[in-house]
């Protein structure tokens, strides 16, 4: 089903999951059952993220170097196709400009609906390491905006449209930064990019992380007032160490409020308490979220269940 079509018929805020493609070398099975505790809450769907392919050059015995393709996870198709074959529940992979050309995302989108996938995240995608800016693949997307408005395109062309009989085969999704992306010059301007995803055909919104449901708010009436209907689904991730209260505003950009932050630091020596205060605030931030009536609460895992479930048994 759907994503668009779930949050239509959901008579209340259900939760989604998160999973990041395994390191290559574990097992199907192994992935499967990491999976597995959060079968019991039932979910709707689980999104799996794609990483950009990386290269490093490697030198030669006669001193020069040559260029190699680094994969490290397992594709996110495959992570999909394996869930698809024990559990009942739709899979949302993540589509990202980075590291594609038109034609060769034109073919995994065929791929997808090749394994019965109509549901797709479409993601810029981060720069490649060492990069200080993304460079988009020639003859690829250089913004979001132009990956969904490609998808509609495809899906609209002629080639697509042979035995097929809808022309919007595929629920786009989009991501969106409640606090700015980093490379935004202000909040409207962000939220005007985030319009041109809205206007290209996307379906639904999903929302980087935040600790203080306020900026969620903020933002939901910001985009409102910009014209975007269509449902922002916030994310939320529980902290579980210290280290995160510094490495998570690093990598996306974001702030954490004082009171977490402080109680954070007074129990660093504590690890289990550090654990349940971010288990803790997530949980009251997913209470607020739903009395709010939010329609889906979005939670990135990173590979960790633990506090997930414990979030999940308290507020669904």
């Amino acid at each position: 089903m759907k994503v668009s079509e779930i949050l239509a018929q959901s008579k209340k805020a259900f939760p989604s999951i998160e999973i990041v493609p395994p390191l290559r070398g574990i097992t199907k099975n192994e992935l499967l059952e990491s999976i597995a505790p959060f079968m019991e809450f039932k979910p709707k769907y689980i999104n799996v993220t794609s990483h950009r392919d990386e290269f490093e050059f490697r030198e030669e015995p006669d001193g020069s170097f040559t260029r190699h393709l680094v994969r490290n996870r397992i594709n996110e198709t495959t992570v999909c196709a394996a869930i698809m074959s024990r559990y009942d529940v739709d899979v949302v992979p993540h589509l990202i400009c980075g590291g594609a050309t038109a034609e060769e995302i034109q073919s995994r989108l065929d791929n997808l609906e090749f394994l019965g996938i109509n549901n797709i995240l479409a993601l810029r995608g981060d720069s490649m390491t060492g990069e200080k800016r993304f460079s988009p693949t020639p003859g690829g997307y250089a913004y979001a905006s132009e990956l969904v408005k490609g998808i509609r395109e495809y899906q609209g062309s002629a080639v697509y449209q042979r035995n097929r009989r809808e022309d919007r085969y595929f629920c786009i999704g989009v991501g969106a930064y409640p606090e700015k992306h980093f490379e935004a010059p202000n909040i409207e301007t962000d939220i005007a990019n985030l319009k041109k995803k809205v206007d290209a055909g996307a379906d639904y919104i999903i929302t980087q992380m935040f600790f203080d449901n306020k900026v969620y708010y903020d933002f939901v009436d910001r985009c409102r007032a910009a014209g975007i209907g269509i449902p922002i689904i916030p994310g939320l991730k529980p902290l579980s160490t210290c280290r995160q209260i510094s490495a998570l505003p690093e990598a996306f950009s974001l702030d954490i409020p004082v009171e977490l932050t402080e109680a954070m630091k007074a129990a660093r020596d504590d690890k289990e308490e550090v654990y349940r205060i971010g288990t803790e605030w997530c949980t009251k931030q997913c209470k607020d979220l739903i009395a709010h009536g939010v329609p889906a609460v979005h939670f990135y895992t990173m590979g960790k269940s633990r506090n997930i479930m414990e979030i999940l048994r308290e507020c669904f």
